[in-house]
């Protein structure tokens, strides 16, 4: 009688761990579905939730800084002096300014994120070694975050920025973007230049940080339509300088203003006037 009750366990044991096993591949099987299922929904959401290029197009715009050289001695359009660079940074903070970073806008643009109080952004064309030893250590002192536009033609040469100086950019947290390989003009490219210009410093770059390269600034801030269309397949959000944006590509023609010599109050006149939101 004890063998044929033993037995009789042995067997419902079995039969009860079978279907627990069972039970748990289902339950798997339904969470890996599940997973699929919520990936694809979010996906279409996303889409759903994307605002259109006239939305996008209608939105105010917010004011970007564009900031080229940082030296004594020079006298040009393109170039300020040490000691504006920090005045204009000190104003800017004393004014309330917060600094935010190209995947803000993207966001702000296409899903109507929000964005810090006061916004600007602060951009550098050309890769100088200045924007690295002068203009990096200014803005972080005020708490302000800035966007490297790389020439990577430059890397390593005589006062321009070096690799490990742009990965240090990145590293404390700045954004790095493309600005061609040599600043030829995307209104002159051919096919190769393509290759030449974009597709292949975008990769070398992004090996340099460790990180996608999604942002890019025209050479000399000059566009066309064409350029545009063909630079949203690799980038998020291009800029130009003071150009009239592109109403079917506003994503690949975000304008900027160039900072010239001038005092800190001329600074803050020039963004009102420049753009439609403060």
């Amino acid at each position: 009688m004890n063998k044929k009750i033993i037995i009789f366990e042995l067997i419902i044991g079995l039969v009860l761990t079978g279907c627990n096993y069972y039970s748990h591949g289902k339950d798997n099987d339904n969470k890996h579905i599940t997973v699929k299922q919520v990936s694809k929904k979010n996906k279409v959401a996303d889409n759903q939730n994307k605002n259109t290029t006239a939305r996008i197009y209608a939105k105010p715009e917010i004011p970007i800084l564009c900031y080229h050289r940082i030296e004594y001695g020079r006298k040009s359009y393109y170039s300020v002096t040490p000691a504006t660079f920090t005045a204009h940074m000190k104003v800017l903070a004393d004014s309330g300014y917060h600094s935010f970073s190209p995947n803000q806008l993207y966001d702000y643009l296409v899903y109507n994120k929000s964005l810090p109080s006061k916004p600007f952004m602060i951009t550098f064309d050309d890769s100088r070694e200045a924007h690295f030893n002068i203009a990096a250590p200014v803005m972080e002192k005020y708490g302000f975050k800035g966007v490297f536009f790389i020439m990577t033609v430059t890397y390593n040469k005589k006062n321009y920025m070096t690799k490990e100086q742009i990965a240090q950019l990145a590293k404390a947290g700045h954004t790095i973007g493309l600005h061609s390989w040599d600043h030829v003009m995307v209104t002159k490219y051919k096919e190769a230049d393509w290759i030449k210009q974009v597709i292949n410093p975008k990769k070398e770059l992004e090996k340099i940080i460790g990180a996608p390269v999604e942002y890019w600034a025209y050479p000399n801030g000059v566009y066309d339509h064409k350029g545009a269309v063909e630079l949203s397949k690799y980038f998020k959000l291009s800029f130009t300088l003071i150009s009239k944006r592109d109403s079917v590509q506003p994503l690949q023609t975000i304008r900027r203003m160039i900072v010239p010599e001038c005092s800190p109050q001329g600074l803050l006149k020039s963004m009102h006037r420049t753009f439609s939101k403060q």
